[in-house]
């Protein structure tokens, strides 16, 4: 793998496009409400969390993810990495972080609209990463 042909740039606009879906995901007019019950959160507790290390660690933890889609989709002799290619492959990853996090769920004893929300959100997440990362050739 020939990590120069990767687009840090793009990868920099993926990783944070997730804060954007998150942002429109989590907020109370979408999935917030649902997922602080379904999580059994108050908005006290949310309030009270420590802001800096949860979105210091959510950019960094997005980041990683950006830069190993962006690693699967270095362009090969047998395929060059185009938006149809990248939104696919973005899509296929949400799928494996879907599985992972209905995995844990479903042994912490969490609810179907619990996975469906956080899984929800990493596939539309990765899917969103994977075409900017497919576009920006």
């Amino acid at each position: 793998m020939d990590i120069s042909s990767i687009n840090w740039l793009a990868v920099l606009v993926a990783g944070l496009s997730a804060f954007v879906v998150g942002g429109i995901w989590y907020s109370p007019g979408l999935f917030g409400n649902t997922w602080m019950r379904e999580s059994g959160l108050t908005e006290e507790q949310i309030r009270s969390g420590n802001k800096g290390k949860i979105f210091g660690f959510t950019a960094v933890f997005s980041l990683l993810m950006a830069a190993n889609l962006g690693m699967f989709l270095v362009d090969s002799a047998e395929m060059k990495t185009d938006i149809s290619w990248g939104t696919i492959a973005g899509f296929l990853a949400g799928i494996w972080t879907f599985s992972a996090i209905a995995i844990h769920s479903l042994f912490e004893l969490k609810s179907w609209k619990h996975i469906l929300i956080n899984g929800g959100y990493s596939l539309v997440a990765l899917t969103l990463m994977g075409a900017i990362i497919g576009l920006w050739r």
